[in-house]
């Protein structure tokens, strides 16, 4: 099967392995040279690029991991001189300190390119109206669909961050065929749509390209349902590229990572040994063809599994799995791997909750105990004591039918679970 972009997705294994190989040397070999941070690190580890004569031999590099580019901001790791680095992005530092990474003019040439494989896996064509309703800025998301987008030849609306009635009404007007945001801003366009009194039908929308949050298969089923569209994901990390690791095909059975431009591990978070096949983990990344900015074995944080089972869709690439949770987030409670962004997930699918909560964690007892504090919606906390009632009783269900242990539930009035992290940030 072929590709208008992407003429390595459909390589018999040994050849795209091979390949990975030849980039694999030139970018340890450049990083070995130009990043003093990896020379120090392969010189203490008893490793020299001239080593690195197989895939496994990858393995004998440590990992990278945040810290260690936290450590270095901003420039210590790059590979080129400033003179050659023709952009600098970071990670949306939503949560955490953002990370400067920088871009070679042959960088962005390559980030084009996987962008275009990205739209193109979700059957954007140049008839298509693309309209991104993702920040322009620092952030590399808005970017990388836009040069993908047009270099395929469609027509580009940067909406950028416009509000959800304007992007509602640009929709409309200008005809727009696809949507690319976070899956929660795809709701959230669908809800105000309905109180616009526009129908889905009235759209020429037909397909979303979604991700930098978490979401799953019943947020899928929801925008599919609203917006009458085809609602794929896409995977990016701002410290290995962006938008333009993996990507759903029309199979929805995993998101295919590009590997002739990264080299995809999945590891044991606790004790960092590599994990077969359909085994969730950490995802580990390695760039093999950044100049300005090689990332070797970088810990991403984020949770999946790999799939290298043949897709239907005729690409020959890896599979993993949609990334649901980060391994730094993980609690352990009575025993059990707890990671927020399960019940997180549980809270949207509840009617009256609100998915804004908050984690408390007994350890003083025998047994630990996990309490969950739930914000309900305003109505329902003022007005409606026995439904209050009903949705704890239903939380508290539902979390302990999917984690496997005994909870406690506190419901709490809208925005004192914001009010709490403002105070203990300020702090």
């Amino acid at each position: 099967m072929s590709f208008r972009y992407g003429k390595n997705e459909a390589l018999q294994r040994d050849e795209l392995q091979q390949l990975q190989l030849e980039r694999l040397q030139i970018t340890v070999n450049r990083a070995y040279k130009n990043v003093a941070f990896y020379h120090n690190l392969m010189d203490k580890s008893g490793v020299i690029p001239e080593d690195i004569t197989s895939l496994e031999d990858l393995s004998r590099i440590p990992f990278t991991t945040r810290e260690t580019l936290l450590q270095n901001q901003p420039y210590d790791m790059f590979a080129l001189p400033l003179r050659e680095v023709v952009r600098l992005h970071s990670s949306s530092g939503t949560t955490r300190e953002p990370i400067v990474v920088g871009y070679s003019k042959n960088d962005i040439e390559h980030w084009t390119e996987l962008m275009t494989r990205v739209l193109t896996a979700a059957g954007v064509t140049k008839d298509d109206i693309v309209q991104i309703a993702f920040d322009y800025g620092l952030f590399t998301g808005a970017l990388g669909f836009h040069y993908g987008a047009e270099r395929i030849g469609a027509t580009v609306i940067p909406c950028s961050r416009l509000s959800a009635e304007k992007q509602v009404t640009i929709m409309k007007n200008y005809r727009s065929t696809m949507l690319v945001c976070t899956p929660s801003f795809a709701l959230h366009i669908a809800n105000v749509m309905g109180s616009m009194g526009i129908s889905p039908a009235q759209l020429s929308l037909r397909v979303g390209l979604f991700g930098s949050e978490p979401w799953s298969e019943s947020i899928r089923k929801e925008i599919e349902d609203k917006l009458h569209i085809t609602a794929l994901d896409n995977y990016g990390i701002s410290e290995v590229m962006g938008p333009g690791v993996s990507v759903e095909c029309q199979e929805k059975n995993g998101l295919h990572i590009f590997e002739d431009h990264f080299i995809a591990e999945v590891i044991n978070p606790k004790t960092g040994k590599p994990l077969p096949d359909h085994e969730k983990g950490e995802l580990v990344l390695t760039t093999i063809t950044k100049e300005a900015f090689p990332m070797i074995r970088y810990r991403t944080g984020d949770c999946t599994s790999l799939d290298h089972s043949p897709c239907a869709c005729g690409r020959t690439l890896v599979r993993m799995s949609r990334v649901s949770e980060r391994s730094d987030d993980m609690i352990v409670v009575q025993g059990i791997n707890v990671y927020p962004s399960q019940i997180e997930q549980i809270l949207t699918e509840i009617e009256g909750a609100e998915p804004h909560y908050r984690l408390k964690v007994d350890r003083n007892g025998a047994l630990d105990e996990l309490e969950v504090w739930v914000e309900v919606s305003g109505s329902i906390f003022f007005d409606e004591i026995k439904k209050m009632s009903a949705i704890e009783q239903e939380i508290q269900r539902r979390i302990e039918e999917s984690l496997g242990l005994s909870i406690k539930v506190r419901l709490v009035e809208p925005g004192s679970i914001k009010k709490w992290k403002d105070i203990n940030e300020s702090v």
